[in-house]
């Protein structure tokens, strides 16, 4: 998986946990691909500083999946529903995820 997809999972999973500007700013640049210096014109701050915000929020959801795992727990336990026979069972808990 690419680097750029892995961080838009994280931020589904721990952007609650960011800042207003860092959400904005990871917005901006992976949802609405602004690049960095239309981002600071919007902003009014330099280039440097949002790519600064960008590249702290990143490092900020690796660590945090790092430490809490949520995404890769959330992967192991489809996988396992997925391996369910029992379909009734199977179907109850793929709505739990939904």
């Amino acid at each position: 998986m690419e680097q750029r997809d892995l961080l838009i999972i994280l931020y589904d999973y721990y952007g609650e946990l960011l800042n207003d500007d860092n959400k904005k700013y990871f917005e901006d640049y992976y949802f609405d691909n602004l690049s960095l210096g239309e981002i600071s014109g919007n902003s009014g701050i330099s280039r440097n500083a949002i790519h600064k915000h960008i590249k702290s929020t990143e490092n900020k959801l690796l660590f945090y999946e790092e430490k809490l795992k949520l995404y890769e727990k959330d992967k192991k336990l489809k996988e396992v529903i997925d391996n369910i026979k029992d379909e009734t069972l199977k179907e109850k808990l793929k709505k739990i995820f939904d």
